[in-house]
């Protein structure tokens, strides 16, 4: 009895069903599972790493489905004294409106406009706010050969502000300060727009400067510092400072 009492459950369990001892199947125990996983997991890692997912293709669309067939215009006013500038420059403004930018051109006798629109040919859905910027650069009294680079180039800007927006001058007062933004013979001018590299247009007491923003935020000011009282001397040195503390910067 003592000898029967010491038999494990496992061993009667197998005597008791010894007949059926074909049925059992064998476990899998949970390691060889977590291995085979990750090796499964691993290959789809390898597998996605050497074929990356192609970016779809699609055709540019021309600029005329883009706007929807739709024909936009921009209406440029000009002043009386400009009429004249504009005539003797018209060929070098119509060349690259049309031939460059692909968009139509003409100056409206009766309105006193230039008016730009696009046609089916217009590439570019940007083409007309480039064309406009730069015939209202010239309007303002920029040079063509200046207004041309906000066409060619997309991070110039043009900025425009009055002398008594800063200060609150007049009669004698304001003169001086218009005398000591332009200098003698200009040389301040000139000077701000070397060192800060951009193009600045005074027009009676308005000022426009044609530029980049940060190039443009550097003549501001200055110019402004000129208007408040400030030397020219004062003013050279600090937009030197500025310009080339930026030039080590980029």
């Amino acid at each position: 009895m003592a000898a029967a009492d010491n038999t494990t459950p496992e061993l009667s369990a197998v005597m008791d069903c010894d007949g059926e001892s074909e049925g059992f199947e064998k476990v899998k125990s949970k390691k060889s599972q977590k291995r085979k996983r990750a090796a499964a997991e691993a290959e789809m890692e390898t597998g996605d790493a050497a074929a990356p997912p192609k970016r779809p293709h699609f055709p540019p669309i021309s600029g005329d489905r883009l706007t929807g067939g739709a024909v936009e215009m921009r209406k440029i006013p000009v002043p009386p004294h400009r009429y004249t500038p504009l005539k003797e420059n018209w060929l070098k403004i119509f060349t690259p409106i049309v031939e460059n930018l692909q968009l139509q051109v003409r100056f409206n006798l009766k309105t006193r406009n230039v008016e730009i629109k696009t046609y089916k040919e217009t590439q570019d859905i940007g083409a007309l706010t480039k064309a406009a910027d730069f015939v209202k650069a010239f309007i303002l009294g920029f040079q063509v050969e200046d207004a041309l680079a906000l066409i060619r180039l997309d991070e110039l800007f043009l900025e425009t502000f009055d002398v008594t927006d800063v200060k609150p001058l007049k009669g004698d007062h304001l003169s001086r300060a218009v005398g000591r933004i332009a200098g003698k013979g200009g040389k301040t001018k000139f000077t701000i727009e070397n060192v800060t590299k951009t193009r600045i247009v005074l027009a009676d007491t308005k000022i426009h400067i044609l530029g980049s923003f940060q190039n443009i935020k550097m003549a501001r000011t200055a110019i402004c510092n000129l208007i408040l009282g400030s030397p020219p001397s004062k003013v050279y040195g600090n937009i030197r400072a500025v310009a080339s503390r930026a030039a080590e910067r980029f």
